[in-house]
């Protein structure tokens, strides 16, 4: 008898966290994702033939090798005589020879494919996704008989699980197939058993690069996959071949699948020192194998909510029932808050299902990806994107989804500390515009790639923000102890960096010394108009520059306090903070992006490098009013118009700015359905399946666009928590519960009419706490461990 589960297909479809469908996909952005920070998958729904589209995250081309360039440091103080001596036709060129290998990229697994026999006209189609507990379902009639797909992947358990029923027994038949666009192989491992196996590339080149091998592969070299799917029935017949595995007559059937590959480190050859792929695979089978259907799904739903559930947000709704992609089509001309809501709770959602602790970090596409030249190489791109994915993992209450980029950025203090002295002659620990697997850190390009991009040399402060941030928010002292080494690397690495301005009107400070400044220093990605017309990459003091180097050593200083040591280097440090050149504001009255006032070869470039001392940093706040200001008039300067992660990056920053009108245009941008043009999809915004549109896809928007919503909720980096410090005249009535503040906070908050009706912060390590409310007031009170204060009590 069929197993009488609750199951997610009889989920309501008004029900708040769920997309769903009256379509199967046909594009692999409106393809449903499923991950558990290792393994993902993109579900199509297809009724008669159902695609599963399948990733590991550690499934990577290459392997660790020498990617800095012996003698790049003989050209720093080349470069550097070119700058200050400003031969702008020089200087673009000169930087170009500091520069190293690209990296590796993320690589597609395969695909699942699951082709049903006997099938006619089907009816009733319905495909969804509950992202309260990570479960993809497809239900549809056939013949009279109805149909039920159900899958979810399991962190507990590492598998996979996919329940494929039928209402009339023995009317389930289906024929499973793997494959895969790599090098691979299927046979049959046991009767009910079939197993893929394969090899990455050794190395693939990027895809915006022309050349006539672009994908390579060793025999000796490279990672290891291996796939398994074992098929579990109480009737029915079940069989395996070569190629595909088979079951006939029955009414009922769990598939169990799990993935693994041979990478055992960074730093370790996959192919020579690597895992036992095929053994985790089947050991991993083997445990699920002992459970019940509904044991594994018991454990995953606990484990997902367990995470997802620690923040709801309710915002007035007016058309759950219609489709997801009707629901986006019908936004520009019927804004739909709950629908701002549901986008939210995604960005959450696919961090979940990206990012655990052991797994890697979220790359540029999260964790999904079905091709073998990505965009961008799906990699880690260091000037914003792999950030901007960790902006929402502190304050909406996934800390836990936040270590696999703290341990990355340890992992790259290593491989970065020796690109330090080869590429600079410097100390401490260095990275650039992007990494991959193996933690590259020496700036790409091959001596040939734009250093408005290669040459950035900024990674280091920006990821130990990161740090620091979830130090904030957590105080765990053991893990500040843990981590104070990395940052006190980056920041010797800044010291070495800075130099006096050595330019002839160079300005001085009190003392009449030339600035601390950053030569060579880029403002990713954009170029400046120099003063012969040239457009040039590479200046003096971006203030992106400025404003990490700043917050690094303020971080470093306050982590040597709070840990009683290392006093002498702090001192050094505040030393060199009050040399550092000082913002500058231009001519027509913005926050400059380098430390002289040119024109931007394109004055509304997506990125808003200049402005990260506003956000994700706080280096200016309400305390600097004329900067703060400044950075108002450069952020006005730039317009609003942008690709999907540009614009999350705006919709943080004018919620920073307290500018609900500004945010609620963002979101109107942000949510735009991008369109189907010749066969490709264009413009930014959002496609089908609620990804971001960068376009193409890239999951920073998303991850930047539910940072932005609770930046718009709730602010805690001023010392103080504030409470709804730039509501939208839109979200006039609702409720967030479970938004994480610094200190150790976390925050419920209802309101009606735009004013708070009820809500409560919880101290969970104790401490001083400092509240202030819509109008300005201000409430200080000291608070015990575990205390529960009401936001309507006494002020």
């Amino acid at each position: 008898m069929i197993s009488a589960l609750i199951s997610a297909l009889a989920l309501p479809l008004d029900q708040p966290n769920l997309l769903w469908y009256d379509k199967p996909a046909t594009q692999w952005v409106e393809a449903l994702p499923l991950g558990n920070g290792r393994t993902g998958a993109m579900v199509f729904g297809g009724a008669s033939e159902e695609r599963y589209q399948l990733n590991d995250g550690t499934l990577w081309s290459g392997e660790p090798k020498e990617w800095n360039t012996a003698g790049a440091a003989e050209s720093l103080p080349k470069l550097r005589e070119a700058v200050f001596g400003e031969k702008w036709g020089e200087v673009d060129r000169i930087a170009q020879k500091l520069q190293g290998s690209y990296t590796q990229s993320y690589m597609p697994l395969g695909d699942l494919k699951i082709a049903y026999q006997g099938l006619k006209e089907t009816k009733s189609y319905r495909r969804s996704l509950d992202i309260s507990q990570g479960i993809a379902s497809v239900s549809f009639e056939s013949n009279g008989v109805k149909y039920t797909r159900e899958a979810f992947i399991s962190h507990p358990n590492q598998v996979m699980v996919i329940r494929l029923t039928s209402s009339q027994q023995g009317k389930l038949n289906f024929t499973a197939k793997l494959s895969s666009l790599l090098q691979h192989k299927t046979s049959a491992f046991r009767r009910n058993t079939l197993e893929m196996t394969g090899k990455a590339p050794i190395e693939v080149r990027p895809n915006y690069l022309s050349h006539p091998d672009p994908v390579k592969y060793s025999d000796k070299q490279g990672t290891r996959f291996a796939v398994k799917i074992q098929a579990v029935t109480r009737r029915g017949k079940v069989t395996c071949s070569q190629d595909a595995l088979s079951v006939n007559d029955a009414d009922e059937v769990i598939l169990l699948l799990s993935t693994a590959t041979s990478f055992n480190g960074f730093q370790k050859s996959p192919s020579r020192q690597g895992k036992n792929e095929r053994k985790l695979t089947e050991e991993a089978i083997w445990e699920a194998e002992k459970k019940s259907y509904e044991q594994l799904l018991d454990t995953h739903r606990e484990d997902f909510q367990k995470l997802f559930g620690r923040v709801d947000l309710q915002l007035e709704a007016n058309s759950r029932k219609l489709p997801t992609n009707e629901r986006l089509a019908a936004y520009k001309a019927n804004p739909d808050p709950d629908l701002a809501a549901l986008v939210f709770q995604y960005g959450r959602y696919l961090l979940i299902s990206s990012s655990r602790p052991g797994s890697q970090p979220a790359n540029l596409q999260g964790l999904w990806n079905d091709m073998v030249r990505p965009p961008w190489s799906s990699n880690y791109t260091l000037n914003i994107n792999a950030e901007m994915n960790y902006w929402l993992a502190e304050t909406c209450n996934l800390s836990e989804c936040h270590e696999p980029l703290l341990k990355m950025t340890e992992e790259l203090a290593v491989t970065g500390a020796k690109t330090a002295k080869v590429h600079y002659g410097a100390k401490g620990w260095v990275a650039h515009h992007n990494s991959d697997i193996w933690r590259l850190s020496s700036p790409v390009g091959e001596l040939t790639g734009d250093p408005v991009w290669a040459n950035w040399s900024m990674a280091a402060p920006w990821l130990c923000q990161h740090l620091w941030e979830h130090y904030s928010f957590t105080r765990d002292f053991t893990y500040l102890k843990s981590v104070y080494p990395t940052m006190k690397g980056a920041a010797e690495f800044c010291l070495d960096w800075l130099i006096e301005d050595q330019r002839n009107n160079a300005p001085k400070d009190a003392f009449g010394k030339p600035y601390l400044v950053t030569v060579p220093s880029t403002s990713p990605e954009t170029k400046y108009i120099a003063p012969d017309g040239k457009r040039v990459a590479v200046g003096v003091a971006s203030a992106m520059d400025l404003a990490m180097i700043r917050e690094l050593f303020r971080n470093c200083i306050a982590a040597a306090k709070t840990l009683g040591t290392d006093k002498d280097f702090a001192t050094k440090l505040e030393t060199a903070s009050a040399r550092i050149l000082p913002f500058q504001i231009g001519k027509r009255g913005q926050l400059q992006e380098w430390g002289d006032d040119y024109l931007e070869e394109d004055v509304n470039h997506r990125h808003l490098s200049h402005l990260y001392g506003a956000y994700p940093s706080d280096v200016i706040n309400e305390s600097t009013p004329k900067l703060l200001k400044a950075v108002r008039t450069a952020l006005e300067l730039r317009g609003d118009d942008a690709t999907g992660w540009g614009m999350a990056w705006r919709l943080c920053l004018w919620a920073r700015l307290k500018e609900p009108t500004r945010c609620t245009g963002m979101i109107n941008r942000l949510l735009n359905p991008v369109d189907m043009v010749k066969g490709t999809w264009s413009g930014g915004g959002i496609y089908p399946n609620l990804f971001d549109a960068h376009p193409p896809f890239q999951i920073d928007g998303n991850f930047g666009y539910s940072a932005g919503v609770a930046e718009m909720l709730v602010q805690s980096h001023q010392g103080f928590i504030e409470i709804l410090p730039c509501l939208p005249a839109e979200w006039s009535t609702g409720s967030v519960r479970g938004l994480r503040c610094r200190g150790g906070f976390s925050v419920d908050i209802a309101w009606k009419d735009r004013k708070i009706v009820s809500g409560r912060i919880v101290s969970h390590l104790g401490g001083e706490l400092k509240i202030k409310f819509p109008g300005g007031a201000l409430r200080t009170t000291k608070t015990k461990r575990g205390e529960v204060i009401s936001l309507l009590g006494p002020k």
